[in-house]
């Protein structure tokens, strides 16, 4: 579960149905400073709020939870190099190195050297060798939620 995809996700819902930030907090008998904390990644909702959300918007909490996002922009971790570099560092942001590294992993020779020339900060061989083994479903995972944080992002730009 990432939280700034999901923060990212409930803003996008929001913004869906044409509510503010008041509208929602109204709606949902709750603060707007709340709505506002779920949207910037600093808390989640609790279950409660999460039912009502669910409710809210017709969809279930497991949605809201592991959001599935149409692709906008990119169906494939592979395709990760037709972003332009700073849209891509600004989704991955969301992200540490060692997420990044570990999503690489499952990643072609070409992608690595891409994601190595626009993230020189990351020393990605010593990363790698830190980080160790891991199993191909935390990788696939690690690419799922960075093609979720890409196509959000897309969306949010529409």
């Amino acid at each position: 579960m990432n939280t700034d995809i999901i923060s990212k996700y409930l803003q996008f819902l929001r913004k869906s149905y044409n509510y503010t930030q008041d509208d929602l907090a109204k709606k949902l008998d709750i603060s707007r400073q709340a709505v506002s904390k779920w949207e910037t990644g600093i808390t989640i909702p609790d279950i409660g709020v999460l039912l009502k959300i669910s409710k809210l918007y017709n969809i279930t909490i497991n949605d809201i939870l592991e959001p599935k996002i149409q692709p906008q922009r990119i169906k494939d971790f592979e395709q990760i190099s037709a972003i332009p570099e700073t849209e891509l560092k600004e989704a991955l942001k969301y992200f540490d190195s060692d997420s990044l590294v570990i999503a690489l992993m499952g990643a072609s020779p070409e992608i690595n050297s891409f994601c190595e020339k626009i993230f020189p900060e990351i020393d990605f061989e010593t990363t790698r060798n830190s980080i160790g083994r891991v199993r191909i479903e935390t990788v696939e995972e690690m690419q799922n939620q960075i093609i979720s944080m890409v196509n959000l992002q897309a969306i949010d730009e529409i």
